[in-house]
């Protein structure tokens, strides 16, 4: 029977747009920064994002450059060489057409970057030792790359048909939609084999060249500071020359396999296919702006990084204590 007396309690959930605010205080504002600033992570993104930005601005030149030298034998044609391809953009396009795509590759290798040395910190901090070896070095890099590589491919297969001029797109985001509508997620994704031969192997090898290259540097005692940017910048400059030879031959594959990824979609016939047009040469075609854009990029993300990081919490804390009143003059 019905209790007249029974009471029945709704749970009402309120409106969210008319709960009370609170306003940010200085207070909270320093413990959350201190948070963030404090955080090996957070400095690692950032050192890492900083350096890439740096290194992409100054060589993209080099990598319209290999891109060029390179697709043409994709299409059965004699690959121009590099003097000319850099004669080319500038008198039939303008000097600023070097730098096209630079805005996908901005888009790709500043959080690719800052996602890579993230990995590869908290890789180090949760298995690596004090003095790594050869191997343990070789699969940190070759893990946090490929961790890197998987997540900004889509943006590299966009730099790649940006700088081969062979394609009109607008903008970063049209060419996504354009790409996934026209060949669906495989287009987004295509020469993601090639594409982690190249990457992982050449980060595992760098890191490897570069930490033991600082290490007999250091050993021998030839400078008064191991731990200097020109020390930093030269065992860099050594270790990307040697990963960048040895991944040079995936490089032209995954070319290949990204401008045209209805012709090439396998590996092993893309190889062939390059093999059978131009022998063994055509895998170190473009190898000379690789190495110098590589290496170059290479050597100065890691040289910025090992100085950033250590002065980065001042940045991290400026702009967002500022908008709460502290630390303004």
């Amino acid at each position: 029977m019905y209790n007249a007396e029974t009471t029945v309690s709704v749970a009402v959930t309120p409106d969210p747009s008319i709960l009370p605010t609170i306003p940010p205080t200085p207070e909270r504002c320093v413990k959350v920064m201190d948070t963030y600033k404090n955080s090996p992570l957070v400095k690692s993104f950032l050192a890492g994002a900083f350096s890439g930005t740096c290194s992409t601005i100054l060589f993209q030149p080099l990598d319209l450059v290999k891109t060029r030298v390179q697709s043409p034998v994709a299409l059965g044609e004699k690959p121009p060489g590099i003097i000319t391809v850099f004669i080319n953009v500038v008198r039939q396009e303008k000097p600023a057409a070097l730098w096209k795509g630079l805005v996908p590759s901005l888009v790709r290798t500043v959080p690719g970057v800052g996602v890579y040395f993230t990995c590869l910190h908290a890789l180090q901090r949760e298995f690596g030792s004090s003095d790594p070896s050869p191997l343990e070095s070789l699969s940190m890099g070759v893990c946090a790359r490929s961790m890197a590589g998987l997540c900004m491919l889509p943006f590299t297969v966009i730099k790649t048909r940006y700088e081969s001029g062979q394609f009109s797109y607008r903008s970063v985001a049209e060419a996504l939609v354009t790409i996934y509508r026209m060949e669906g997620a495989k287009g987004l994704f295509s020469g993601l084999s090639a594409t982690l031969m190249r990457d992982a192997p050449f980060s595992g090898l760098y890191l490897t060249f570069y930490i033991q290259t600082k290490k007999m540097v250091k050993n021998s005692g030839m400078v008064s500071e191991p731990r200097g940017p020109l020390v930093h910048f030269s065992c860099g400059i050594l270790a990307g020359c040697l990963a960048g030879m040895v991944t040079q031959p995936a490089d032209v594959v995954k070319t290949h396999m990204q401008l045209y990824p209805d012709r090439f979609q396998y590996l092993h016939t893309t190889a062939a296919y390059i093999y059978r047009k131009e022998g063994w040469v055509g895998f170190l075609r473009g190898i000379t702006p690789r190495i110098m854009r590589r290496t170059m990029m290479a050597a100065m993300a890691w040289t910025v990084y090992e100085q950033v990081r250590h002065v980065v919490p001042r940045f991290v804390c400026f702009f967002p204590l500022n908008r709460c009143g502290v630390g303004s003059a």
